[in-house]
């Protein structure tokens, strides 16, 4: 059944206007008046609902049943990421979506080849809200993962917070994976540097604020192989794949 988010109140027994964007969808893909839809609002659980009228501009579905299902990890992981070159950030974001991220925080590190001004990273921000909108869709989250504003690393790792965070870097001692093994299901923060990593002053720099140093193991991974990555490990580990 197709699913789309539908970012308003959708109360049982209602009829309402689709989103211009959602009815855009249900015209391409050719779906008629009585075809059953799902509709999320990233409140929780998620609706099955008719189409009513398809029109050339607008779309109009009747809200039936509820269902309180959710498909989130049972804690919350938050991928930190240095923004990547090229459009490789989309890809992360959109495969950390699948793979059960809370939250997204792009970071511009001292190695980050692409550097945004304040009004490109304003469009990024939209383009990455819609990659996890339709991430969300398509993987079955009922949920938005909270997508954060870009952020300056030096800046952004001195901050407190009320979740561990983890630095990876193949300077490390003790791999994620064992760390894992000996630690409950929790809130965590996992910081990815960029191509040719975090700098040495950068680290020194987290690790020096609380962040907890680990490797992926004896292979050095991708920027965009190691967060996804740690997500799996994660999810294997604690649950929730």
């Amino acid at each position: 059944m197709p699913r789309f988010f539908c970012p308003q109140p959708l109360v049982a027994g209602t009829t309402i206007a689709l989103p211009e964007a959602v009815a855009h969808h249900i015209q391409v893909v050719r779906l008629a008046p009585g075809d059953l839809i799902t509709l999320f609002n990233g409140e929780g659980g998620e609706v099955q609902a008719s189409l009513v009228a398809v029109a050339k501009r607008s779309v109009t579905a009747e809200i039936q049943a509820h269902v309180a299902r959710e498909a989130e990890l049972p804690y919350a992981v938050t991928l930190a990421q240095a923004l990547p070159e090229a459009s490789k950030m989309d890809w992360i974001i959109e495969k950390a979506i699948e793979l059960g991220a809370a939250g997204i925080v792009p970071l511009a590190a001292q190695r980050c080849v692409v550097r945004l001004s304040a009004e490109r990273a304003e469009k990024k921000l939209a383009h990455w809200q819609g990659i996890i909108v339709s991430a969300s869709e398509q993987c079955g989250r009922n949920r938005l993962a909270q997508l954060a504003p870009l952020q300056d690393f030096n800046h952004w790792s001195g901050q407190q917070d009320l979740h561990k965070r983890i630095i990876l870097t193949p300077r490390a001692e003790q791999s994620l994976t064992d760390w894992a093994r000996h630690q409950p299901p929790q809130a965590i923060t996992v910081m990815v540097g960029p191509e040719g990593g975090f700098s040495e002053a950068e680290e020194k720099a987290a690790l020096a604020a609380g962040a907890i140093g680990l490797s992926m193991g004896p292979r050095i991974l991708r920027t965009e192989t190691a967060g996804l990555t740690a997500l799996a490990t994660l999810g294997a580990l604690w649950g929730g794949m």
